[in-house]
């Protein structure tokens, strides 16, 4: 169950991650590097499973080779846990298999006592660095082990600072932290009515049981779900030989990057600060200085540190994040890991690093997770409006830019009120002196982070930039009280309350106090306004080889679903090859379209039906023409009228609706309710839709098949390629595709001899009812391809309803019942299995049947690896997530 690293040699390495967890790991293979790593060991993660399983407790093996490893360390070492002469102290740290910054727990300078103390002092030969060790052991010791508040803590810290007028933590002398540690250990007795522990071992054995107990504490559990990381990977915990950052000039503490994490630029990058310890740095209390300043204070470490940063990066082979400490000018490394980056930073590492030979090109696809690249296409500042705002002085500050976009939207104070604000529909900007694990939830809702202290690796900028959320830190002009935030600008203070709007841009740093729209991302400039070309941005140029990498490996085609030909020329412009989706009833809500579309809905005989037919064709025609000139050479499946026909009509208790229509159309208002009425269904969902209005009025399916087939067969006319593909909805039975498709046959047919043309087409079926899909070695004899609607198969499917079903599925997933919302994620096991079932069945009728999925599930990275693994031609989804489809797609086919 432990594992020792030590001295160039290691129980474990990088391989290992599920047994060690990330850090414990990296810690055995640095080690085995020959880099200078304090000694330690590593409890494994099969102790975490052990002791949720076992009511909290542990193997009965695990305390002696906790001892005999402990051993192994003080010998090395030369101290002894608890020696009143000669302590030795440790650090006990979490570390899960996959990384979650921050959000689990840690103890440092664990090992001091009243009597420990003193033996460090003389040790030392500094008492102030004892003392504030032993004032730090106490706060972190009693928040982590003993459940007290930080805040306890922090204002008898603030209040001594006060008293004695410093500044700074450092600015206190020995007595001052002598004082301190009296008043934390009362503190302690107060709130808990324990005397703090004085027995190191009682401290390691408890400090243990809090790292294990950290895995499900509610803000691991919240990062958990939002990264998609599973609840029974369980965290390891590494206990190391403590090195002192905080030892005086010499000595100090910081977080390195061998490559900028936001921008991805090939340079050195991070902070640090002299005569500090690591939580100084990643909690934001200081703001720490650049790394390039380290240069003038130690060039020598400087200089080690930089070698080994390189050496450590060509051995991953990925751009590491290295957390280190000085020691009286002697440097440590106390964990490296693959650095989280910016979307901006993920794509220009994976192709510089390809370019470098380091990786390759597969390997590149693979860096980029196809979920971020949304942020690429973040929206700016609206640049004039931003000038505007600039000129009329309403810059209040400027920080670190720490997260990519631009935000504006209303201040939140504290995470909870960030939520509220966005369960209202309000965009919010959380403002926090600095941020901690807890508000990971106000984080996630807030369109914007901004805080008054720390720097790039504070826990605020890197939570930011992995969940891609624009960001500022460091904003030391800022004050943030319990009811404001006081901006010190050079007019004087600028004092807003919680509801004034700000916007923060994660490219400069800067506060504005104003609401500035945003504009489209570098990318959509090159690619959809064509406003920017493509040599002038080499983000562009690094996302278009990107990508191109992943078409070649794909084996899924990307089409979109698109109803417009504007919607079908972004979707293509993003590498869409064709429309898996266009959904004919979009396309009737304009004006002058719904009046006719109403007409043939009022019609009470097929004459007047085809006669209001008639003049919705034109409209149909002109928009296929569109559709498919954007398309040219890529195939484009239209879906045939899918949903019921009142959804056109105003509502039965909307009398003035009812009243202007009426005139509008020369009838009486009581026959147009009459017929409202008679139209209404008490589940239209199930209702008269789909396949069964064609049946019902089949002039309706000629109407649509005219237009389609006209559009294509002129086109083709003028030499423009055109491939479409009819869509009959809502089948559930064989017969109710034959029956559409004999009317689709003989219109085709029709038109083509009509227009003397040579033209394919194809005609097929939505798979969206359960009958279809086990009925679908059926349903293969009349149709060319199938289509999974995967929304309406996952309703009816599933038996509730999408809509209505959003008041009780967040419940469902907090539960346990569902993994993910199954309108977002495919449900595999359920849904899955009945497209499976359609897969089998319909190419055992018919082998080369084309298959696809045209549901929201289609730009969705795990619902897309499925389809890969089930073997489907092609997905659809929405233009503006046809570049997350065509990445996930290369990652489908790579990692299987």
């Amino acid at each position: 169950y432990v594992y020792f690293f030590s001295d160039g040699k290691a129980e474990g390495s990088a391989k290992d991650k599920n047994l060690l967890g990330g850090k414990g790991a990296n810690l055995a293979e640095m080690t085995a590097l020959g880099l200078p790593v304090p000694p330690g060991f590593t409890i494994s993660t099969e102790v975490c499973t052990y002791f949720y399983n076992h009511n909290q407790s542990y193997p009965p093996e695990l305390e002696k080779q906790i001892q005999e490893n402990l051993t192994k360390v003080e010998n090395l070492r030369g101290k002894k846990l608890g020696d009143p002469n000669n302590p030795l102290l440790v650090s006990v740290r979490s570390g899960a298999p996959i990384s979650m910054p921050g959000m689990m727990d840690t103890v440092l300078n664990l090992g001091l006592s009243d009597a420990s103390v003193e033996g460090l002092a003389k040790q030392t030969n500094n008492d102030r660095f004892a003392w504030d060790s032993y004032r730090r052991f106490i706060q972190m010791f009693g928040n982590v082990v003993m459940g007290m508040e930080h805040h306890d803590f922090e204002s008898i810290l603030t209040e001594k600072k006060k008293e004695v007028g410093a500044n700074y933590d450092i600015d206190l002398k020995t007595e001052d932290l002598q004082d301190l540690v009296n008043r934390y250990k009362a503190k302690v007795k107060e709130a808990t009515g324990e005397d703090f522990p004085q027995d190191p071992q009682v401290q390691l054995k408890k400090a243990i049981d809090a790292v294990f107990l950290s895995w499900n504490n509610p803000r691991a559990i919240t990062y958990r779900k939002l990264n998609d990381i599973p609840d029974d990977l369980g965290t390891a915990v590494n206990v190391q030989s403590m090195v002192f950052g905080n030892m005086g000039e010499t000595s100090g503490t910081g977080v390195a990057f061998t490559r900028n994490p936001a921008t991805g630029e090939k340079k050195f990058f991070g902070e640090y600060l002299m005569n500090a310890q690591g939580e100084d740095v990643v909690a934001g209390i200081r703001t720490p200085h650049p790394i390039e300043d380290l240069k003038q204070d130690l060039p020598e470490v400087y200089n080690e540190l930089v070698s080994i940063a390189e050496k450590l990066e060509k051995h991953y082979r990925d751009m590491q994040d290295l957390e280190f400490t000085i020691e009286n000018g002697k440097l440590y490394l106390l964990q490296t890991r693959n650095g989280k980056r910016t979307s901006f930073a993920a794509v220009k590492v994976a192709v510089d690093m390809e370019k470098e030979g380091l990786i390759s090109e597969k390997e590149a696809i693979l860096r980029v997770a196809p979920d971020s690249l949304p942020s690429l296409l973040a929206k700016v500042f609206d640049e004039k409006q931003k000038q505007e705002a600039v000129s009329a002085g309403k810059v209040l500050a400027k920080g670190l830019a720490a997260g990519p976009g631009a935000a504006s939207g209303k201040i939140a104070l504290s995470a909870e009120q960030a939520v509220k604000l966005a369960e209202a529909g309000e965009k919010a900007v959380l403002v926090r002196e600095e941020t901690s694990p807890e508000d990971i939830s106000g984080m996630h809702h807030a369109e914007g982070i901004l805080t008054a202290r720390g720097g790039m690796t504070s826990h605020a900028a890197v939570v930011a930039r992995g969940m891609n959320k624009p960001c500022v830190v460091g904003c030391s002009a800022m004050l943030v009280k319990e009811n404001e935030v006081v901006f010190e600008t050079k007019n004087g203070e600028v004092s807003l309350k919680e509801g004034d709007v700000i916007s923060i841009d994660g490219f400069t740093g800067e506060v504005i106090h104003a609401a500035i729209e945003t504009i489209p991302s570098e990318i959509e400039q090159v690619f959809i306004k064509k406003s920017k070309k493509l040599e002038e941005s080499e983000l562009a140029q690094n996302y278009a080889k990107l990508l191109n990498w992943a078409d070649k490996y794909a084996k899924l085609v990307v089409r979109a679903n698109a109803d417009t030909g504007r919607d079908a020329t972004v979707a293509r412009q993003y590498g869409a090859q064709g429309i898996g989706l266009c959904r004919t009833e979009h396309m009737f809500f304009e004006e002058e379209r719904i009046l006719a579309m109403r007409k043939m809905i009022l019609a009470s005989t097929s004459e007047e039906r085809e006669k209001a037919l008639a003049e919705i064709l034109p409209y149909q025609k002109s928009d296929f023409k569109e559709i498919f000139t954007a398309m040219e050479g890529l195939p484009v499946t239209v879906r045939l009228l899918d949903p019921p026909l009142h959804e056109f009509l105003p509502s039965s208790e909307d009398e003035k609706a009812i009243e202007e229509l009426a005139k509008e159309l020369g009838v009486e208002e009581q026959k147009l309710k009459e017929k409202i009425i008679e139209l209404q269904e008490f589940n239209p969902m199930l209702g008269h839709r789909g396949c069964r209005l064609g049946i019902s009025y089949p002039e309706i399916t000629r109407m649509q098949t005219r237009a389609i087939m006209e559009a294509a067969c002129e086109l083709k006319q003028n030499g423009i390629h055109v491939k479409p593909e009819i869509m009959v909805p809502l089948v559930g039975h064989v017969k109710e595709l034959e029956n559409q498709r004999k009317i689709i046959d003989e219109v085709a047919q029709q038109i083509i001899q009509e227009k003397g043309v040579v033209l394919e087409y194809h005609v097929g079926t939505m798979i969206e009812v359960p009958r279809a899909a086990v009925t679908a070695h059926e349903i293969a004899q009349e149709a060319d391809f199938f289509s999974f609607g995967t929304n309406d198969l996952t309703q009816l499917g599933a038996g509730f309803s999408r809509d209505d079903s959003q008041k009780f599925l967040a419940e469902y997933v907090e539960l346990g019942i569902y993994e993910k919302n199954p309108f977002q994620v495919l449900d595999q096991d359920g849904i899955g299995e009945l497209i499976r079932i359609a897969v089998d069945r319909g190419r055992k009728t018919k082998a080369g049947l084309k298959l696809g999925l045209c549901g929201e599930h289609g730009g969705e990275p795990s619902s897309i690896a499925f389809c890969h693994r089930i073997g489907l031609n092609y997905v659809s989804c929405s233009p503006y997530r046809v570049p997350v489809a065509r990445l996930a797609a290369a990652h489908a086919a790579l990692k299987n």
